[in-house]
C-alpha cells in the first residue's frame, strides 16, 4: 500500500510540473504575439502618415473646427473680461451692505485660519504638549484638597488679573478697531479711583477682596501704605506694567509683516497699506521738497531707529508716539534682530512710558489740585456754578461709596452711560473684525481665481 501511495505522489508531481511548463510557454507565446501585433500596427500608422496627401488636399471640414476653437478662445476672453468687470469693491463688503455674504466669507476665513493654526501646532508637537502639561497641572490641582489649595487660588486670581490687563494693552495697540485707547477707558479710571481713594482713606491697604473689583477704606491704616505719590504708583504698578507689556506685544505684527516682505523680496500686496506707505516714504527721501511735515517726522523716526538701534527704539517707545508703528515697520524692513526690537519696546512701554503716565494721572487727580480746579470752574461767569455743582456732588458720592462696608455700586446715570459707551465700542470692534476678515478672504480668493484664469 505504501508503494502505491508513493507512486501516485510521483505521478501527481510529474503532472504539476508538466502543467506549469505548458502554462508558462503558452503565456510567453501570447506575449510575443501581442508585441508583434503592436509593432505591425505602429509600422502601418507610420506608413499611412508617410503616404498622406498634402494639407491642401484635405477636406474643407477642418477649418470649421478651427473656427470653433477661435470662438471658444473669444468666449474665454470675454469670460475673463466679464469676471474682471464684476469684481466687487472690497470696501463695500461689510455687514450693513452685504450681511449674508460677509458672514459667509468671515466663517470661511475662520476655517482657513484654524486649519493653518492647527498645521503650525502639528509642526511643534513637543512644545504644544509641554504647554498643555504646564497649563493642565495647576488646573487639576485646584480640584484636589490639600494645603496647596489657598496658594493656587491666590495665584489664579493674580494670573487672571494680569492677563486681563495684558489683553487690554494688546487691544489698545490695535486701537480697539476705532483708534480708541483703552488707557482712557480702563487703566486711567482705575488709577484715578485708587488715587482718590488713597487721599480720602489716608492709606492704601484696601481689604482684598473686594479690591480690586471694589475699593473700600480700611478700618486701620497700615503705616507702610500711607497715602503718598510713591505708594500710589506702587499700588498700581502691576496693572500698569501688564498693560504696557500688552501694548508692546501689539507692536509685533507690523514688525513681522515688514520683515516677511523684505525676506520674500516681492513688492507688498495691495492690502498692506502700511508697507506701501513706508516704501513711498523711502522714495520721497530723494525729493525732500515734496515732503510734508508729517512725512518729515516719519522720516526722522525712521532715521533714528535705523542709525541708533536699541536706544533709538527705546526713545520712540518711551514717549506717547503715534508714529511708533513706523518704527516697527522700519525694524522689520531693515532686519533688525527680534530681541533688540522687542526688548527695547517692552522696556520703553512697560516701564518708562507707564511710569510717566501713572505719575501724570496721580498728580492730576491730587485732592488739592482737584479743589483748585473746581474753584476755577466755579469762577466762570454764567455757567460756573452750574458746572461746579454736579462735579462736586459726583465726587462726594464717590467718597461715600469708599466708606461703605457693603457692595453699593449704585445706579448712577454716568456709570450707565459709560458702560453703554464701552459696550458700543466692543460691538463696533467685533463688527469691524468680521468685516476685515471677510475682506481678507475675498482678496485671497480673488487672487487665486485670477491666477487660474491667467494660466
Amino acid at each position: 500500500m505504501c508503494g502505491v501511495h508513493t507512486g501516485q505522489k510521483r505521478l501527481n508531481r510529474v503532472h504539476v510540473k508538466f502543467f506549469f511548463k505548458f502554462y508558462f510557454r503558452f503565456m510567453f507565446y501570447v506575449l510575443t504575439q501581442c508585441s508583434s501585433q503592436k509593432m505591425t500596427i505602429k509600422d502601418r500608422t507610420t506608413m499611412v502618415s508617410r503616404n498622406r496627401p498634402p494639407t491642401d488636399s484635405r477636406p474643407k471640414s477642418r477649418p470649421k473646427k478651427i473656427d470653433k476653437v477661435l470662438q471658444n478662445g473669444q468666449s474665454n476672453s470675454k469670460f475673463k473680461q466679464l469676471k474682471k468687470s464684476t469684481k466687487m469693491d472690497v470696501h463695500s463688503l461689510v455687514v450693513w451692505k452685504h450681511p449674508i455674504l460677509t458672514l459667509d466669507y468671515f466663517c470661511k476665513e475662520v476655517v482657513c485660519l484654524s486649519k493653518s493654526f492647527i498645521k503650525k501646532l502639528i509642526c511643534y508637537k513637543l512644545y504644544v504638549l509641554l504647554a498643555l502639561l504646564v497649563i493642565s497641572t495647576p488646573i487639576i490641582l485646584l480640584y484636589i484638597e490639600g494645603p496647596h489649595l489657598p496658594i493656587l487660588i491666590w495665584a489664579k486670581s493674580k494670573v487672571v488679573w494680569c492677563l486681563y490687563w495684558l489683553g487690554l494693552g494688546v487691544l489698545s495697540s490695535v486701537g480697539f478697531g476705532t483708534g480708541l485707547h483703552t488707557f482712557l477707558l480702563y487703566l486711567g479710571p482705575h488709577i484715578t479711583s485708587v488715587t482718590l481713594a488713597a487721599y480720602e482713606c489716608g492709606g492704601l491697604n484696601f481689604p482684598e477682596p473686594p479690591y480690586p473689583e471694589q475699593i473700600i477704606c480700611p478700618d486701620e491704616v497700615d503705616s507702610a501704605w500711607v497715602a503718598s505719590l510713591w505708594n500710589i504708583m506702587l499700588k498700581v504698578r502691576v496693572e500698569a506694567m501688564m498693560w504696557g507689556a500688552g501694548t508692546a506685544l501689539g507692536e509685533l505684527p507690523p514688525y513681522f509683516m515688514a520683515r516677511a516682505a523684505r525676506l520674500s523680496g516681492r513688492p507688498p500686496d495691495e492690502d498692506k497699506e502700511d508697507l506701501i506707505e513706508f516704501e513711498e516714504l523711502l522714495k520721497k527721501e530723494k525729493h525732500p521738497e515734496t515732503m510734508t511735515l508729517v512725512d518729515k517726522s516719519k522720516l526722522f523716526v525712521e532715521r533714528l531707529v535705523k542709525k541708533v538701534g536699541f536706544f533709538g527704539i527705546l526713545a520712540c517707545a518711551s514717549i506717547p508716539n503715534p508714529l511708533f508703528d513706523l518704527a516697527g515697520i522700519t525694524c522689520g524692513h531693515f532686519l533688525i534682530p527680534f530681541w533688540t526690537f522687542f526688548g527695547a519696546t517692552l522696556l520703553g512701554k512697560a516701564v518708562i512710558k507707564m511710569s510717566i503716565q501713572v505719575l501724570f494721572v496721580v498728580v492730576a487727580f491730587n485732592e488739592t489740585l482737584i479743589a483748585s480746579v473746581l474753584d476755577i470752574v466755579g469762577k466762570i461767569p454764567g455757567v460756573g456754578k452750574k458746572l461746579q455743582a454736579p462735579i462736586t456732588t459726583f465726587l462726594e458720592n464717590q467718597k461715600q461709596r469708599l466708606h461703605a462696608k457693603k457692595d453699593s455700586k449704585g445706579t448712577n446715570i454716568a456709570v450707565k452711560l459709560f458702560d453703554l459707551f464701552v459696550l458700543s465700542m466692543v460691538l463696533y470692534f467685533i463688527v469691524s473684525l468680521i468685516n476685515s476678515m471677510a475682506q481678507n478672504y475675498y482678496k485671497r480668493n480673488h487672487k487665486t481665481s485670477k491666477k487660474r484664469l491667467n494660466d
